[in-house]
């Protein structure tokens, strides 16, 4: 027997052709994944490697962490001052110490464009020694920064953008451009540079007026006196360093430990969704390799019921068809892993493109991930060809004296479809209540109804392709005449075998359909809020979260055209123990900017010193208008604030408001995240441009209408959506690939139809067109199927999302949905090329006397 499965194999190789390559497709999909995840993981702990080698412990304020490039918005200073670095270095185990501050910078080439992408470049302090060296960032060429108008700029980006001592660059933050002075040209081993990043330096005074307050630090980094270890001179720093909670006081090693962890976390979020994907296309690879064995089973039915009348039991019969899945699982993984390789440096190769250095090692291919890839390939084609092998050894001795095969029988769908019919009513009843509960309880509902829907329909999908595909009987016999008529009783002869092809790309629309219904929703909910909460004509923010600075609120304030404007402050207040966002308006000109949605209340009352809230926040602490909240500003002062009313939630608005001028006494920073503009006479062009100019035609800070707005929000979901459909489009290749299969191989058991269908007159183009319009049938009902499924899962979605987004409601692109159909059309079309040429070309003798 095992040299039966040998041979047949080799017999059938050309009909196997299709499942090899669906499978070679997902296993390098898998294994392209696993490549390119361990290789920008060693890339990253290389450049990390060492870089806090110098350092025996750092101390970090954590709420001026410049790795969110959000900077501080709690409104507290920084705890780390000049006198925190004067005890520390009094210290008996301390060698040395310094203060450093960080912040993002922008960094501009000779033609006035940012350097990198978008927060690559990053600011430091230079702080120079006894010997006026810094140790950490040596001088190759000039000197370092000494006043507020110069900085260095570290070797790579200065031979890069070809900057020389003496060159005046412009750089940006969050305030007017600077126009700086290069007076040095240093190199470091930053892992921020190591990784393709550049780095600037500024004097510490000049460094803390960017990013801090005079005085203050990110971060204070201590070297050990010899004989003292990392630990013992933690516990000595732990004494001096102020009392709160948001310091941190680690060793070098913690920090090495750290970097390494959060490298590998770094990469595990882009990996699982790429094996995600991944696993998508595995998935819809099953329904070809099943589909394969299933035809090539029923293609040698009287060879297999010869070997049982022969003496061969049911389980060889099985265990020869496992056997074969098993050859085309380990050749086509083995293949899969090869192009794996080519996939894993390709995308290291785009990453470099974009502007990173971090893909320059070599690729790594580790063991696991040929153990991973080899057992994913051969699991899933023994296990799609088990169902197949099963049928296989129920095949009678007696039908190898039958010249036809064997349909399905009755009972058979009658019990796949009372299976399907379960599954898919308890899946639509979970999702159902899932979506009327909501809350975690509804998410997990509502995914697992998703799956239990998913299957059931797929079980069903012989029983609803019958109906589904007589509806256009009638249409096709009108347009095509007989061709028609024979694709459409084709399509309908083998229910299961129209149902595995067709599923195949059901799965795909599937989720394109539910990810554009959920994107759509969520972008009309968008313009919804922005169109009906802003009154304002122009928003003035910084990109990367970063705050306007308060030098520029006078120079918008002159600008001509200019009627109102009011800087939004978001700050961290405190009750009863938690965190309170709110944030800080001007109650003057409040009602001319924005226009919140109140349920209850007035915005008349900010003017008199009470706050407006959002409707979730007011339910979830129970709060109604007249009631008191007792609050802590940042400042340590303590307060009781009045509800004046409250409102719709809104994702432009905050989830408190209240007066600036009732705020900004009891705070320490302030972070202004958006100024609002309204024009005295709407927006214009002239207008904008003259606001762009107040800011110093600063390339990190936008000033946009409110089109310019919603643009930018539909953008940010749409390159989502369009990131997705890409990694999508492998499920959608092997789909179009079991089209092909499924076709080509249905040619070979119809070759006497066909035969006979030539000789009684059907001409070759009418038999490519009774293929062709077979074809297209079924990827339509396929993607019709995927359409109605994905839009009832994309419908229980955005129900769960209403409590996150007030106004959220469903939005049905039904041009879309058109262009998915015709889509999946023009695949079937171009899956049948050559099937129907193949067709057309069969002699007609050798086709009538085919056994």
């Amino acid at each position: 027997m095992y040299r039966t499965a040998f041979r047949n194999v080799w017999a059938h190789k050309g009909r196997l052709l299709m499942t090899m390559l669906a499978v070679l497709l997902g296993t390098a999909f898998v294994a392209g994944t696993l490549i390119f995840s361990d290789s920008i993981r060693q890339s990253l702990d290389d450049s990390m490697s060492g870089s806090h080698s110098r350092i025996s412990v750092q101390i970090t304020d954590t709420t001026a962490d410049p790795s969110s490039r959000a900077g501080n918005n709690s409104g507290a200073l920084s705890p780390l001052t000049e006198s925190t670095v004067r005890r520390i270095a009094a210290l008996p185990g301390t060698r040395s110490v310094r203060g450093t501050v960080t912040g993002f910078a922008g960094l501009s080439d000779p033609h006035g464009d940012l350097i990198g992408s978008l927060g690559n470049t990053q600011g430091a302090n230079w702080v120079p020694s006894a010997n006026g060296e810094d140790p950490e960032f040596p001088m190759a060429q000039g000197t370092g920064p000494t006043s507020a108008g110069t900085i260095a700029v570290d070797s790579r980006t200065a031979r890069d953008n070809n900057f020389k001592i003496g060159n005046t660059v412009r750089v940006a933050v969050n305030g007017p451009v600077l126009q700086m002075t290069v007076t040095g040209i240093f190199t470091t081993d930053d892992p921020h540079v190591k990784a393709g990043g550049s780095l600037v330096l500024f004097d510490t005074a000049t460094a803390q007026r960017l990013y801090l307050q005079t005085g203050r630090y990110n971060s204070i980094q201590v070297v050990a006196a010899s004989g003292t270890s990392q630990d013992e001179l933690r516990g000595e720093v732990l004494k001096v360093v102020p009392d709160s909670g948001n310091i941190t006081v680690k060793t070098g090693a913690q920090l090495d430990a750290d970097r390494a962890a959060q490298s590998r976390s770094s990469m595990s979020g882009v990996r699982n969704v790429l094996l995600a994907f991944a696993g998508i296309a595995l998935f819809v690879g099953v329904f070809l390799i099943s589909n394969t064995f299933t035809m090539l089973i029923a293609q040698r039915t009287r060879e297999l019921a010869l070997l049982r009348a022969i003496g061969a039991t049911r389980r060889q019969i099985t265990n020869a068809v496992l056997l074969e899945g098993l050859l085309v699982g380990i050749t086509a993984s083995a293949a899969g892993l090869v192009a794996g390789i080519g996939i894993g440096a390709a995308l290291q190769g785009l990453t470099g493109s974009m502007g990173s250095q971090i893909s320059t090692s070599t690729l790594v291919v580790s063991p696991a991930t040929v153990l991973i890839t080899l057992l994913t390939g051969v699991t899933v084609t023994v296990l799609a060809a088990l169902l197949p092998g099963l049928r296989a050894s129920r095949v009678a001795p007696v039908a190898a004296l039958r010249s036809d095969d064997t349909p399905a029988t009755r009972k058979s769908l009658v019990v796949r479809n009372s299976i399907g019919g379960t599954l898919a009513g308890i899946g639509l009843t979970l999702v159902l209540w899932g979506a009327g509960r909501g809350g975690s309880a509804g998410n997990l509902l509502v995914a697992a109804g998703a799956v239990g829907t998913l299957v059931g329909v797929f079980v069903l999908t012989p029983a609803l392709s019958r109906p589904a595909i007589a509806l256009v009987g009638p249409l096709y016999t009108r347009l095509f005449g007989i061709s028609g008529t024979l694709a459409r009783q084709n399509a309908v002869r083998n229910p299961r075998r129209t149902a595995a092809t067709a599923s195949a790309l059901t799965v795909g629309v599937t989720l394109i359909s539910a990810l554009t219904v959920i994107g759509g929703s969520v972008t009309h909910a968008i313009d919804e809020q922005v169109t009906q909460n802003m009154r304002a004509d122009y928003a003035v923010s910084a990109l990367l979260s970063l705050p306007i600075a308060p030098t520029l609120l006078p120079a918008i304030a002159r600008t001509p055209g200019v009627a109102a404007y009011s800087a939004l402050d978001d700050q961290q207040l405190r009750t009863d123990g938690k965190e309170l966002p709110v944030t800080g308006v001007d109650a003057t000109s409040f009602d001319q900017l924005i226009a919140p949605t109140m349920v209850s209340g007035s915005t008349g009352t900010l003017q008199q010193g009470q706050i407006l809230v959002d409707q979730d926040r007011a339910a979830n602490n129970h709060w109604s208008v007249g009631d008191t909240v007792p609050v802590t500003y940042p400042d340590g002062s303590g307060s009781r604030l009045t509800i004046g009313g409250t409102y719709r939630n809104s994702a432009v608005l905050g989830s408190v408001l209240m007066s600036e001028s009732v705020l900004s006494p009891h705070t320490t920073t302030p972070f202004y995240s958006t100024v609002l503009v309204k024009g005295a006479t709407g927006a214009t062009a002239s207008l904008q441009q003259a606001l762009k100019a107040s800011t110093g035609n600063n390339p990190l800070i936008n000033v946009r209408t409110k089109q310019q707005m919603r643009d930018h929000f539909s953008k940010q979901i749409n390159l989502t959506l369009y990131a997705m459909y890409a990694l999508l489009a492998m499920a959608v290749i092997i789909a179009a690939l079991g089209v092909v299969n499924t076709l080509a191989m249905s040619i070979l058991e119809r070759r006497r139809e066909i035969g006979m269908l030539r000789a009684v007159g059907l001409s070759r183009n009418a038999v490519k067109r009774m293929v062709k319009l077979e074809s297209v049938l079924i990827a339509s009902f396929g993607a019709m199927l995927g359409i109605a499924v994905g839009g009832f899962l994309a419908w229980a979605c955005v129900r769960l999302l209403r409590n996150a987004m007030t106004g959220l409601t469903t939005v049905y692109p039904l041009g879309q949905f058109a262009a998915y159909v015709a889509g999946a059309a023009l695949v079937g079309l171009l899956a049948a090329l050559w099937p129907a040429r193949r067709a057309a070309r069969l002699n007609v003798l050798d086709s009538i006397k085919t056994d």
